[in-house]
């Protein structure tokens, strides 16, 4: 017998905190989460980009962030990281609040916790949250992707929102919210499915296992991440939008997913859409 007794999930079984209490623990582990995984991001940035750097353009993730370094500075692969240390507390707030409002809503506490049904409940809330997550995070990615980009023109985040604004207006920061939805969406679907699968292999007895949560959640988070990561392409296309792709297309701007879909893959084949598989999570 584990911690508790009777049938059910022991995790979830474990008590529960207030919304604030939801909302501080994921503003302070989102904000850390971007944080140690920026430099990365900044390389898949890179590595996605259509109109690739001397830095990027065939080499490997570990590669292109050494060739950033020696050549552009030891801090450019952190470069940006203000917009997501602004964006990513007030994000990962909402979507883990508004996740624990809806589970507790709608779970049925009468069936254990890894039942068919409450599995359900827990996906729907995730991709329910998500939903506010993006809403909070796009303009944020938005900055942070053009500072990452190779000979970015902007000197600070401050000064890219200024000049976006300026020139693309308002909605070019949320240019790429349906397609941040599509990507993050079916996301949060796979990685619900794959990981409860893990569990399965892992810790069938559904007890309290930070060993098996920790091997069941790096499996899901790959998965997911590699079978979405055509539509993170995407997503920076229409992020970035980068003069020199605009330039060679004849175009002034790229606006949705169908087209950064057919643009991708005028520009880079079928391999244009896994240029790279590193992803930072949301």
């Amino acid at each position: 017998m584990g911690l508790f007794d009777g049938d059910g999930d022991e995790y979830e079984k474990l008590p529960h905190g207030s919304v604030v209490t939801h909302m501080t623990a994921g503003a302070i582990a989102g904000t850390a989460e971007h944080c140690v995984m920026y430099p990365l991001d900044s390389v898949k940035t890179r590595m996605q980009s259509l109109t690739p750097s001397p830095s990027a353009e065939g080499r490997s993730v570990m590669n292109t962030l050494t060739q950033m370094v020696r050549t552009e500075g030891v801090f450019r692969p952190v470069r940006g990281m203000s917009a997501v240390m602004i964006g990513a507390g007030p994000a990962h707030a909402m979507y883990f609040s508004c996740y624990e409002r809806i589970k507790e809503a709608l779970a049925n506490p009468r069936v254990p916790a890894s039942s068919y049904y409450n599995n359900f409940v827990y996906g729907a809330a995730g991709c329910l949250a998500t939903v506010f997550h993006d809403g909070v995070m796009t303009p944020a990615d938005v900055v942070k992707q053009r500072m990452q980009m190779y000979n970015s023109p902007y000197k600070s985040c401050w000064d890219c929102v200024r000049k976006t604004y300026q020139a693309e207006g308002y909605r070019a920061f949320y240019r790429s919210y349906t397609t941040q939805l599509s990507m993050n969406i079916p996301f949060q679907s796979i990685h619900f499915m794959v990981y409860e699968g893990m569990q399965t292999l892992t810790n069938n007895d559904r007890h309290y296992n930070p060993k098996a949560h920790m091997v069941s959640g790096a499996m899901a988070g790959a998965v997911a991440a590699a079978i979405t990561t055509p539509l993170d392409v995407c997503k920076t296309l229409l992020n970035t939008q980068e003069r020199a792709t605009l330039n060679s297309l004849g175009r002034s701007q790229i606006s949705g997913l169908a087209i950064a879909f057919r643009t991708v893959y005028q520009l880079g084949g079928p391999r244009g859409y896994f240029q790279v598989s590193v992803k930072s999570c949301q």
